[in-house]
């Protein structure tokens, strides 16, 4: 909260984090809304890319034929990794689609990994300089996070478009699921329907990848919350279970972070695997 306020309750506290530093100057209304710039996202989402780029850059940099250190070894077993699963899931050239998914798995990891960081740490340090609400998690953000599954949606139409042609990515979208039919009539009815399917089926994987790793973070983030607002009780006891209770959901929500990530990836070459098939 702002300097010189009386201590928030339990809701104002919840409320007050879950604002942004947004470009409108005033909360949110809605839950999605690209017409407001949340800075904290942006900021740290950035910050999180950099990072990624730089560990991927000293790891190149300390290959060499010899044993690698731990470091690069776990590096070269990720790229390997991600290289074996891009090659089994899209039938087609993955030059290009291998490290777009390596890419998607190191950075969602290291954004999902700020939730770990104490919830009032960063917050606090930007009250100093006159930042009254701040978000550091840019996937627990719908706007984050649909965001990057627009961008994997015009990456499948593109693959589509590039793989199988304009003419035949278009029929496909009039002639799939449902066919087609020889009859005029039953031609149009045939191929709005399978337009109406298309469309819909492009809408809910966006919408789904993005919800999918917004609500698994958010919880999460949620979680700290509460946990925080449990050790600031003015008791021994509460302060104590907070600790523990911070510490073991911690170490749990460790294994969602790695998941989301892996699953962001996953369905990233499913989508641009998809592509890549003719009906």
């Amino acid at each position: 909260m702002a300097a010189g306020s009386s201590a928030p309750t339990a809701s104002e506290y919840i409320v007050h984090h879950l604002a942004h530093l947004n470009s409108s100057g005033a909360a949110q209304k809605d839950v999605i809304d690209f017409s407001i710039i949340n800075w904290d996202t942006v900021f740290y989402s950035v910050l999180t890319a950099a990072l990624a780029a730089f560990l991927m850059f000293r790891a190149a940099q300390r290959v060499h034929a010899g044993v690698p250190s731990r470091f690069v070894g776990a590096i070269e077993s990720l790229v390997e990794f991600v290289h074996e699963q891009a090659r089994s899931i899209v039938k087609g050239d993955i030059t290009n689609i291998a490290p777009l998914a390596l890419t998607s798995f190191v950075w969602i990891v290291l954004m999902n990994t700020l939730d770990l960081l104490p919830v009032d740490l960063l917050p606090r340090i930007g009250e100093l300089f006159g930042l009254h609400y701040m978000r550091v998690v840019p996937t627990a953000d719908l706007n984050g996070t649909l965001s990057l599954a627009i961008v994997i949606l015009c990456l499948s139409i593109y693959y589509g478009i590039k793989v199988k042609g304009v003419g035949h990515f278009l029929h496909e979208l009039i002639a799939a699921p449902f066919g087609t039919s020889k009859n005029p009539l039953f031609a149009i009815i045939l191929g709005f329907a399978n337009l109406a399917m298309q469309l819909i089926e492009y809408i809910a994987k966006t919408v789904s990848l993005g919800m999918r790793l917004f609500g698994n973070m958010f919880a999460g983030e949620l979680v700290f919350m509460l946990i925080a607002l449990l050790g600031a009780t003015a008791t021994w006891w509460g302060a104590g279970l907070g600790f523990v209770t911070g510490l073991g959901w911690a170490i749990f929500h460790i294994l969602i972070i790695a998941l989301q990530g892996f699953i962001f990836m996953m369905l990233t070459l499913v989508y641009i695997g998809q592509a890549h098939e003719a009906h």
